[in-house]
């Protein structure tokens, strides 16, 4: 059986990544909001808890615990910040808030050992972590020694060596702690004693099994394909599970990236022979977001059509019972509040959540659980062809959003036009594998220039490029002055519509990735 860590989430923005460092240590790590942690303990069957972080107080009254018997089962359990104060709270400690908050970087000193810091952090160590919380242990339960301290943290981390038990106020997971992933390890490996044997190979025929299971020997299935890297690697992999029982949709919107149509219909059914409709539904698209310039609505007009389009075509191929999306870890957790309630919706996606009761088909998502970067491997152990593989990630609702504002079929042009452009300069210049994203955008805004010996009123193109892993948290690529005024030349000289190009050096967060 496949060894398992439990993550159970308090609601933090970045409970993903300790997922994310947890399988990078080769072990499969589920997580589970707090409020729905004690329906599966049993049937997970982890060999050790990780407890999240969280934006709560559990100074306050009603705020989040964690299932009381994960205490007296046994399994080793490391609380980080949020985790730390309830596991402190829940075992007879105390927590209190501080007078003095740490948020960014600290400073932590180790001063005792523990099996979590053995080969890593000596007595004596001062250690740069990440810190983020409002509250304090003031208290810790019987049986806990402090090991480490930070000015205003008396109880850093806490350990119970006999029992397992770990709390740490700093964040492990998050890049600014560097020896973060070491930490993780420390306890995975050490003290859970697992193997780290979970490999992507290993997901890949745990996940054919799994939707062998799901979808009945009768059953048909119906694949939105949009020719990115997530729909394209769901689709090879159901049709390795199911054969020709799925039939992929690729549906044009009129959004498209130049070019795109032509190389998603070229690999899907002439080179996989995967069972292929295309639907040039561009008017379609068009017309309902006509005059929309509020990006929420454009997402869910577009979640809307996409819905209308697949029921029409379901029929047409004679029925399915089940549609599959390539839906992701990062989409689910922008778009709803995981935990219902202490975390926060950032924004909503088109393939995130259930389907219209009329459909009475089930949805299949195979990469739910996955990251990009995870997705990647899955798609290169599926033998997808690296110019798939390797595109950057493209948004499900299409240059929809990056036309901010009321979309035109000439803005979608001009835009197509210096997207090309700008791609191209990165690819010659050997960057384009070196960066996660980068895409224009064409802002709803005219700005004066001079051409020539004349005035100009036209439209200003922002160019974005960011390095990233996951998704979750990005920054600015640093392209050199002279790149960035070669790509401004080009995109004016050679895009009618366009005088102005701006840089957008924004990370996340506090930005998004995209505009919209």
């Amino acid at each position: 059986m496949t060894e398992r860590i439990l993550i159970i989430d308090f609601g933090s923005q970045v409970t993903q990544l300790i997922a994310r460092r947890v399988r990078e240590s080769g072990i499969y790590s589920e997580i589970v909001p707090f409020n729905k942690a004690d329906e599966i303990l049993d049937s997970f069957a982890p060999k050790a808890i990780i407890l999240s972080g969280g934006p709560a107080s559990v100074a306050a009254e009603d705020t989040p615990r964690a299932p009381e018997r994960i205490f007296t089962m046994g399994l080793p359990i490391l609380a980080i910040c949020y985790g730390e104060q309830t596991l402190v709270a829940q075992l007879g400690g105390t927590v209190e808030n501080a007078a003095h908050r740490e948020f960014g970087r600290a400073e932590i000193e180790v001063v005792a050992d523990c099996a979590l810091f053995e080969g890593l952090w000596p007595v004596g160590t001062r250690e740069p972590v990440w810190m983020s919380h409002g509250d304090r242990v003031i208290d810790i339960p019987a049986g806990f020694k402090t090991v480490a301290v930070t000015k205003s943290a008396p109880f850093a981390a806490i350990a119970d060596d006999e029992r397992k038990f770990y709390g740490v106020q700093f964040h492990p997971e998050v890049m600014h702690t560097p020896r973060g992933a070491d930490l993780l390890r420390n306890f995975t490996h050490k003290i859970a004693g697992c193997q780290g044997d979970w490999t992507m190979a290993a997901f890949h025929q745990a996940e054919i099994a799994k939707v062998r299971e799901q979808v009945g020997k009768d059953d048909r299935v119906i694949c939105g394909l949009s020719g990115g890297v997530d729909s394209s690697v769901v689709a090879v992999l159901l049709h390795e599970a199911i054969g020709e029982r799925l039939t992929c949709v690729f549906v044009d919107t009129g959004m498209m990236r130049t070019g795109e149509a032509e190389q998603v219909v070229g690999l899907f059914r002439d080179h996989y022979n995967i069972p292929l409709v295309h639907v040039d539904a561009a008017t379609l698209f068009l017309t309902k977001l006509d005059g929309v310039s509020d990006p929420e609505e454009k997402r869910k007009i577009i979640g809307s059509t996409f819905i209308d389009v697949f029921e029409e075509e379901a029929r047409k191929v004679g029925g399915a019972d089940f549609l599959a999306q390539g839906t992701l870890y990062p989409d689910v957790i922008e778009s709803v509040s995981f935990t219902g309630g202490p975390s926060v919706t950032i924004k909503s996606h088109h393939n995130v959540g259930g389907l219209p009761e009329r459909m009475n088909m089930k949805l299949i998502e195979p990469l739910r659980e996955l990251f990009k970067d995870e997705v990647r491997a899955l798609g290169r152990e599926l033998g997808l062809p690296e110019e798939f593989v390797g595109r950057h990630p493209f948004p499900g609702p299409g240059l929809a959003i990056r036309v901010p504002g009321e979309i035109t079929v000439e803005k979608l042009e001009i835009l197509r036009k210096a997207d090309v452009i700008y791609l191209d300069e990165i690819r010659q210049a050997g960057l384009y594998d070196e960066i996660w994203q980068a895409f224009a955008v064409l802002l709803p805004v005219r700005t004066v220039g001079v051409m020539g010996d004349e005035r100009s009123y036209e439209y200003v193109c922002a160019l974005r490029a960011v390095n990233s892993t996951d998704g979750m948290t990005a920054d600015y690529y640093p392209f050199t002055h002279e790149f960035l005024g070669n790509v401004s030349t080009r995109i004016i000289n050679e895009v009618r519509g366009v005088n102005r190009v701006v840089y957008d050096i924004t990370s996340k967060p506090p930005g998004t990735i995209e505009w919209e």
